[in-house]
């Protein structure tokens, strides 16, 4: 199915391979026919402004049905099939047996650790003119004394203390800061009208221009109707100082190329393309975005695109940015999720006039979901991107230990599931199905897992001359298999491992890892840890160059089990969306990480307590995840 999906794109797109533009010692850098511009707009400033949390909800129109798809691109409404696809046909794949990790209850590593943003704060910021949304696809950020998350779709500052700089503690929505309307107007003359769709935050704190930079994809509606027009664009606020609770510019970025704003015309089914997953990565001359595009109105994966922009830009220079199109490149046809690299202090690559380095993993397009090498990506002359850029985009193939597609994830048994007795209360409280959940059918069948991802890379480090990620993998323990992790150290020069590892319990999920390391070499992953006997709990674990990844450290234990509507069937989501990524942020010697967890529990009488569903505004009446922040001192 892949293999089609593949061929068909490369049937409709007329793609020419470029040998050229060298550098770096048996690589290929390639394009599609060459590298293009596409412009970027100033769309005006805009700052930290709230509004008081709302203080109820009705049930109606809980979900933006044109954003609830399935993994594959088959699902949704108007058309449209969903964010953060994964490849038609991925499967779980056959993982390594390995020998079962080691855990540990405390670590001296932990400093300040606290619960960051959650449902509830999703669902009601802006006055609850917000939709229920899941999952929270957390972006992290930390510098110069403040640390920024954002998810979907609110962001929030904290001093290193871990207290909140905004509003009492009160999310700003994102519709607002990017300075849109509502996502759903829910009462007055204009009730029911929406704004533009915010999904899939990434946070970084560009240390070479000392600002940070929050990117976005938003998607356009036709007018203020449910309906999406296909239109998308990644919005990339940057702060106007070191201080984040100050002024910011927005910029935007258009990524529908089909001819039109100033994009490459890629040929999607249907006209426009959908940048879905969108990452961000920085070196001394540039930021980096990217994208794996996708259909707007169809199935079809178009491989994913890599956006380098000069930092020229972002402080007043004006310009545009440079595309690479990755479709019709490298042993796949194409890259996926190719993830740009972070650097830590002032350790750049400048040889070849500047290079910054990506990954990206392979197992989805293989038949059996396992994968034996990783892809690295290497952008050269990245210092021509502040006068005029000529950057060229090489790939090398790294052999690695096999590594699979994950299984999906399991909790923990029993704990109370409140949504899930609204849903098929007959008696109590018989029609919470529709007043409270939305949702007009007693049938509450549940998926039973948590969604643990495809196996793509998550985010890359450039540390010492070495480029660090991670990945989540199928691990076999004890003749069980299980999600686990597996992760990189990179040698760029030879093009092979310094180091590598799998780690994996036969009773416990490890999913969506993300890396952080430090200027000295020394790093953490975090993940969120689940399984037979742990709710969906927050955890660590140390890793560096020598020895690999430490025991794994529970930072905030689950409280009880992931109560979220994507985990009932019958709100169509087609898959049970318990997270996409969590993130690291260095700052100094310190690494802030965040990772997704439950941090409320409640019983049914307290959900149907006013106002419903809110358990004294610990959770959402769809869902009750949560994000937690540590700060770790490797």
């Amino acid at each position: 199915m892949i293999e089609r999906v593949m061929a068909n794109n490369r049937a409709r797109r007329a793609l020419i391979l470029v040998a050229t533009l060298g550098g770096i010692a048996g690589a290929q850098t390639v394009s599609a026919a060459a590298p293009v511009s596409v412009p970027i707009s100033h769309a005006g400033t805009t700052s930290l402004v709230f509004a008081p949390y709302g203080t109820g909800a009705d049930g109606r129109d809980e979900i933006d049905l044109t954003m609830n798809g399935d993994s594959g691109g088959t699902g949704g409404a108007k058309g449209f099939a969903g964010v953060n696809r994964t490849l038609v046909g991925a499967k779980t794949g056959h993982g390594q047996s390995i020998n079962p990790s080691g855990r540990t209850k405390s670590n001296p590593v932990l400093g300040v650790h606290f619960q960051g943003l959650n449902f509830h704060d999703q669902r009601f910021a802006n006055g609850g003119n917000q939709f229920s949304v899941e999952p929270p696809d957390q972006g992290l950020c930390a510098g110069n004394g403040y640390v920024v998350e954002a998810v979907n779709d609110v962001i929030q500052v904290y001093d290193t203390s871990g207290n909140s700089l905004l509003n009492g503690g009160i999310a700003v929505d994102l519709n607002s800061f990017y300075k849109y309307p509502p996502a759903i107007v829910r009462s007055g003359v204009n009730a029911g009208q929406r704004g533009p769709e915010i999904t899939d935050p990434s946070c970084l704190y560009d240390q070479t221009i000392g600002r940070f930079v929050v990117v976005v994809l938003t998607l356009d509606r036709i007018g203020t109707t449910p309906s999406l027009s296909g239109k998308n664009h990644l919005d990339i606020a940057v702060s106007d100082t070191g201080n984040p609770t100050g002024t910011w510019t927005i910029y935007k970025l258009p990524t529908q190329n089909d001819g039109t704003g100033g994009t490459p015309n890629h040929g999607c089914t249907g006209g426009p393309c959908f940048a879905d997953y969108p990452h961000i990565g920085a070196d001394a001359n540039g930021i980096y975005l990217t994208t794996n595009e996708f259909d707007f109105f169809g199935p079809n994966f178009d491989g994913a695109q890599v956006y380098a922009i000069g930092t020229n830009v972002f402080t007043g220079g004006g310009g545009s940015a440079v595309l690479f199109d990755t479709l019709g490149t490298g042993p796949d046809g194409a890259g996926f999720t190719v993830w740009p690299a972070q650097t830590p202090g002032t350790q750049f690559d400048m040889d070849n006039g500047g290079t910054e380095f990506f990954l990206s993993s392979r197992a989805v397009f293989s038949n059996d979901g396992t994968s034996t090498s990783i892809l690295l990506w290497s952008m050269t002359n990245t210092s021509s991107l502040n006068s005029t850029p000529s950057p060229g985009l090489g790939l090398r193939t790294i052999t690695v230990n096999q590594y699979a597609v994950p299984p999906q994830a399991s909790q923990k048994p029993g704990g109370s599931l409140p949504l899930s007795q609204c849903i098929a209360d007959t008696v109590i409280f018989p029609t919470c199905n529709t007043s409270v959940a939305g949702i007009g059918t007693h049938d509450n069948t549940s998926f039973g897992v948590l969604d643990s991802n495809d196996s793509r890379v998550g985010q890359v480090f450039y540390v010492n001359g070495r480029v660090w990620s991670a990945l989540g993998t199928a691990v076999t323990v004890g003749g069980n298999t299980r999600a686990g992790i597996a992760y990189y150290v990179i040698d760029p020069d030879s093009a092979k491992v310094a180091l590598q590892g799998q780690a994996g319990f036969s009773d416990t999920d490890m999913t969506y890892p993300e890396v952080g390391v430090l200027a000295n070499g020394r790093g953490v992953l975090t993940f969120t840890l689940t399984g037979n006997n742990d709710y969906p709990s927050a955890a660590f674990a140390s890793l560096d160059a020598k020895i690999g990844m430490g025991a794994v450290t529970v930072a905030a234990a689950g409280v009880g089990p992931w109560d979220g509507f994507t985990s009932y069937k019958a709100f169509g989501s087609g898959r049970p969306r318990w997270g996409d990524y969590g993130a690291t942020a260095v700052d100094g010697n310190s690494i802030w990480v965040g990772s997704e967890y439950v941090a409320q529990t409640c019983t049914y009488a307290e959900y149907l307590t006013a106002p419903r569903g809110q358990c004294g505004g610990t959770r959402g009446a769809l869902g009750n995840w949560s994000t937690h922040i540590s700060k770790l001192t490797p």
